[in-house]
C-alpha cells in the first residue's frame, strides 16, 4: 500500500510539475504536456492578433512590423492602438516605486533642478529580468503607462550574429511566453515582449536622447458577416464558471450571427506516460481508457473527492451534449442550460459524480438522457483500451490551436488575452465582422453603460462608458439644477431689494422731515410708509 500510494503520487507531481499558471487564478496550472504541444502552434496565434511597428524615427520602420510576444495578461483593446512616443526606464522595474524622473530620452529640468516625469501617455520600455512579466507590468502601470515594451536580454539561438556580436555563453531556443504568474487579475494595460536584436536597437536611440514612437495594435480577422468563436475549459476549472453562468443571453442575442464552439481540454495519456507497455493504466483514477485520456485532479487529492477520470467523463457528456444540442445553430441554449443546472447542482465532491444528480440537470435542460448516453457509448465509451473518436479530436484541435492556457478564448482563431469576461469577449465578437456587417445589437450594446440590461432588453438605455446616465437623466437633472438656482437668484434678489428699501426708509424718517401740502411740518415716517414715491427733486 506505501509503494502504491508513493507511485500516485509522483504521478500527480508529474503531471503539475513545470506548469504555465492560468491567466486569471492564482495555482490553477496545466502539465507539461500541454504546453510542449502547444508552443509551436501558438506562435501563429500570437502573430495574428498583435502587431509591433516604429514609426518614429523612419529609419526603424518595417513594413511587416517586428516579432514579439503578446503576454497573456491585460486587456488589450481589441481592434484598436496604442500609438505613443517609447521612454526607456533604465531599469529591470522589479522595485515597487518607479522613478519616473530617470530613463531616456532625458527630459528638461523643473525648478526644482529634477529632470521633469515621463509625460503622459506614454509606452514604457523595460529590462526582462529580476521578477516576473506581470510585477514589471504593474509597476509600470501604477506609474501611469499606457502600454509596456519588455526587452528581452538573451539572444535567440537561431540568430548567430546576436549570439557572436554580445559573445554570451547562454542563449535560448525560443522566445518566452509572457505567462501570467497567478496574480494579473489586476493588470488592465497590454505588454509585448521584444526581441534583444530589436530592442537594443530601439534602446540605442533613445540613450541618444532620440524620441521613438511605437504602435502596439490588436486587430482580428474580419473574413465575413459570421463571427466564429470558441472557449477551451474543463468542467473543473474555476476561472471560466462565471463566464459560462452569464454568456447564456449573449449567445441567444447574437443568435446567427455568430457560431460558438465549446471545447473540452483533455491530456493526452499516452504521450503523458500514463499507459504502461502492456496497455495498463498507469495513472490510476486521473485517467480513463486504460490511461489513454486524462485530467488532473481538481482538490489534489488521488484518494478523495473528485477525480480526473470524473472530469474525463463530464467533459465526454458535455461534448455529446453540444453535438446534439448545440451544434446545429451556434447557439446551444440546451447546453447552456445543462452547463448551469451542474454547477449549481452537482459541482461539489459528493454530486460531481453522480448520474442521479447529471439526469437531474438533463430534464432541467430539457435532454434526452438516453441520446447522450448513446452518444457517448457509440464514440468509444470510457472503459477498457479503446479509442474514443470525440477525445481524439478534441486532442488534436488543442494541439492545431495552440491552447496554452485554460481557460482560453478565441474569437475567429485568435486567442484572447487578459480576464474572461462577458463583456470582453463579446466585445471581441463585435470587432470581428466584416465592416458594416455587425449586428443591430453590437451597436446597441458595446459601448452601453449597463452591459447586462442592454442585453437582456435588446436596447441600451444608458450610453456611454461604464457607470454612464441616460440622456433624459442627463437632462432632467440640468433641467432641475437650473430651475433649483433660479429659483434661489429671484429669492435673494427679492431679499436684497427688501432690505435695501428698508435701509432708504430708515434713512428718510430720520434725516428728511418733508413739509405737508398745507405747510405744516408732515411726521418723516409718512415718506416712508407711503414707499418713498415722491420726487425728491424739487423744481
Amino acid at each position: 500500500k506505501v509503494e502504491q500510494k508513493t507511485i500516485k503520487n509522483n504521478i500527480t507531481l508529474s503531471l503539475y510539475n513545470y506548469s504555465v499558471t492560468s491567466t486569471m487564478t492564482p495555482f490553477r496550472s496545466i502539465s507539461l504536456t500541454a504546453l510542449l504541444l502547444g508552443t509551436a502552434a501558438a506562435d501563429s496565434a500570437d502573430s495574428v492578433s498583435s502587431r509591433l511597428q516604429v514609426h518614429v524615427p523612419q529609419t526603424l520602420f518595417r513594413p511587416e512590423g517586428y516579432d514579439h510576444r503578446e503576454a497573456l495578461f491585460g486587456v488589450p483593446p481589441y481592434g484598436g492602438s496604442i500609438a505613443q512616443s517609447v521612454y526607456y526606464a533604465d531599469s529591470d522595474l522589479c522595485d515597487p516605486t518607479v522613478d519616473t524622473r530617470k530613463g531616456y530620452p532625458i527630459r528638461a529640468k523643473d525648478n526644482n533642478g529634477k529632470m521633469e516625469p515621463w509625460p503622459t501617455p506614454y509606452i514604457l520600455m523595460v529590462d526582462r529580468g529580476g521578477c516576473s512579466f506581470v510585477q514589471k507590468v504593474r509597476n509600470a502601470q501604477r506609474s501611469g503607462a499606457a502600454g509596456v515594451v519588455i526587452a528581452d536580454n538573451t539572444c535567440l539561438c537561431s540568430d548567430k550574429d546576436c549570439v557572436s556580436a554580445n559573445g554570451q555563453d547562454v542563449c535560448q531556443p525560443a522566445e518566452p511566453i509572457m505567462a501570467d504568474d497567478g496574480s494579473g487579475g489586476d493588470i488592465s494595460i497590454p505588454s509585448f515582449l521584444m526581441f534583444k536584436v530589436d530592442a537594443d536597437e530601439i534602446k540605442a536611440e533613445l540613450r541618444a536622447n532620440h524620441m521613438v514612437q511605437i504602435e502596439m495594435q490588436w486587430a482580428l480577422p474580419k473574413p465575413d458577416d459570421r463571427v466564429e468563436y470558441d472557449l477551451w475549459t474543463t468542467p473543473s476549472d474555476v476561472v471560466s464558471k462565471d463566464f459560462q453562468k452569464k454568456f447564456k443571453s449573449v449567445a441567444q442575442a447574437l443568435g446567427d450571427r455568430a457560431y460558438f464552439t465549446p471545447h473540452m481540454y483533455i491530456y493526452d495519456g499516452i504521450k503523458s506516460n500514463c499507459q504502461g507497455f502492456d496497455g495498463e493504466n498507469m495513472c490510476f483514477n486521473l485517467c480513463t481508457n486504460n490511461g489513454r485520456y486524462c485530467a488532473t485532479d481538481p482538490d489534489n487529492d488521488l484518494d478523495h473527492g473528485i477525480s480526473g477520470a470524473d472530469v474525463v467523463k463530464e467533459s465526454l457528456r458535455r461534448i455529446c451534449i453540444w453535438k446534439h444540442y448545440g451544434e446545429q445553430d451556434g447557439v446551444g441554449t440546451q447546453w447552456w442550460d445543462y452547463v448551469q443546472a451542474f454547477m449549481e447542482r452537482c459541482d461539489n465532491p459528493d454530486y460531481f459524480m453522480n448520474d442521479d444528480c447529471a439526469g437531474d440537470c438533463y430534464k432541467h435542460a430539457n435532454i434526452n438522457q438516453d441520446i447522450i448516453d448513446r452518444c457517448m457509448r457509440d464514440s468509444g465509451g470510457l472503459e477498457k483500451d479503446t479509442p474514443n473518436t470525440f477525445l481524439d479530436l478534441e486532442m488534436q484541435a488543442q494541439v492545431s490551436r495552440g491552447v496554452v492556457i485554460l481557460p482560453t478564448a478565441f474569437v475567429n482563431t485568435v486567442a484572447l488575452r487578459g480576464g474572461l469576461s462577458t463583456a470582453t469577449v463579446f466585445t471581441a465578437i463585435c470587432n470581428g465582422y466584416l465592416d458594416g456587417t455587425e449586428p443591430k445589437i453590437c451597436e446597441e450594446c458595446e459601448s452601453c453603460g449597463d452591459f447586462d440590461e442592454c442585453i437582456a432588453n435588446k436596447k441600451c438605455k444608458s450610453k456611454g462608458g461604464g457607470g454612464g446616465v441616460s440622456t433624459h437623466t442627463f437632462m432632467s437633472s440640468i433641467l432641475f439644477i437650473c430651475i433649483a438656482f433660479g429659483g434661489a437668484a429671484f429669492y435673494h434678489y427679492r431679499k436684497t431689494r427688501e432690505e435695501m428699501r428698508e435701509q432708504v426708509r430708515g434713512i428718510l424718517a430720520e434725516y428728511m422731515p418733508l413739509e405737508g401740502e398745507d405747510g405744516a411740518v408732515g411726521s418723516p415716517m409718512d415718506f416712508a410708509r407711503r414707499g418713498g414715491s415722491e420726487n425728491l427733486m424739487m423744481s
